[in-house]
């Protein structure tokens, strides 16, 4: 990556980690992908129960295939019933997910559309563990909002096929499309639980 792009990332990083700590949240700081994947281990107790919304970072991390390599107890929503694998993810062990934009003082946006990802975030699993790329952090709430519904939600409404405006167009015209994905907005700003939340900030580009 550019290193004058990896500079402004590490002074950013740092603010947004004050701002996490402030919100009784942790944060953590990866330099590489390579890095971030050995974080997100540390966080996984082998053996524990580990669920996961549809988290690309995971994936582009190289998480996805750990998860699934036998030293864990992982939730698969691809093989399991809808329902079944809903009600165990609320009782695992970790979750693991992104954040579709975040600001730049430690607040987490999520938009879904069936709910299950910011439902398990808001409660249920003893852990929740984030990967969020540097260009998801946004000066403001307002800005982090914006990206969510104009830049993650078109490109994920694309990647499944869906008929809503944002999917031919690219940017969010506020529908009531059966198929949009803007059903629930979640602004994590606080944790009461400590140790609850975590979140491996990365120095690159993942998911959406």
């Amino acid at each position: 990556m550019d290193e004058i792009i990896t500079k402004r990332n590490d002074l950013l990083a740092e603010r947004v980690i004050k701002g996490l700590e402030s919100r009784n949240m942790t944060g953590y700081y990866a330099g590489t992908r390579e890095e971030a994947l050995k974080i997100a281990l540390s966080l996984i107790p082998e053996g524990g129960s580990v669920a996961m919304g549809g988290c690309m970072s995971a994936r582009d991390i190289g998480l996805t295939d750990e998860l699934k390599s036998g030293r864990y107890d992982f939730i698969d929503r691809g093989v399991l019933d809808k329902r079944e694998a809903l009600l165990k993810s609320y009782d695992a062990d970790v979750f693991i997910s992104s954040a579709n934009a975040m600001t730049d003082d430690g607040i987490l946006v999520n938009i879904d559309g069936n709910s299950n990802r910011v439902s398990a975030i808001a409660q249920g699993p003893k852990k929740v563990v984030f990967i969020v790329s540097m260009n998801k952090v946004c000066c403001d709430l307002d800005v982090a909002m914006k990206r969510a519904r104009n830049v993650a939600a078109p490109i994920n409404a694309q990647r499944f096929g869906l008929d809503t405006p944002c999917a031919s167009t690219g940017k969010c015209m506020d529908c009531k499309s059966p198929d949009t994905i803007c059903c629930q907005f979640l602004i994590t700003r606080y944790s009461r639980h400590k140790d609850r939340i975590h979140v491996i900030l990365v120095n690159d580009v993942l998911g959406y």
